[in-house]
Order: structure tokens, then C-alpha cells, then sequence
């Protein structure tokens, strides 16, 4: 990582913080729970999907996606 930028937070957040990111950098630990953030929030996505579609809906759509990628080709 090249540059770096301060972000205030309250000194309870930064605390609370620092005992969680244990001895990881302050990017690795961000980007850790970035990540974790974004898996958790496909998940609930996906599982509200799920709970939405029909087997035939989903059955529809993944075929439709095969379809798709085997038509699919860059110019």
C-alpha cells in the first residue's frame, strides 16, 4: 500500500478496535472486515433470493446463465 490517510474516530471505537485487529497492520484488518462485509452481505442476498424464488425460477436462471456464457464472446 502506497499512501496513507488518518480517520478520526471516537477513542471507545479505536479502542474496541485495536483489541480486535490484535497484530494485524490497520489496512490489513480494514480490508479484512471490508471483506467479510461485503461475503456476509452477498450471503444474505443470496439467501433472500432463495427464499423468493421457485426451484423452477432458479433452475431457469442458471440455465439461462449457461446459455449465456457458452453465446457470450469479446469483439
Amino acid at each position: 500500500m502506497g499512501k496513507y490517510a488518518t480517520i478520526s474516530v471516537p477513542v471507545e471505537v479505536k479502542k474496541c478496535l485495536e483489541k480486535a485487529k490484535a497484530n494485524k497492520t490497520w489496512g490489513e484488518f480494514l480490508l479484512e472486515m471490508y471483506t467479510e462485509q461485503q461475503r456476509l452481505k452477498g450471503e444474505k442476498a443470496f439467501k433472500e433470493l432463495t427464499r423468493l424464488l421457485s426451484k423452477e425460477d432458479i433452475k431457469a436462471i442458471v440455465e439461462s446463465s449457461k446459455e449465456f456464457r457458452e453465446q457470450f464472446s469479446l469483439r
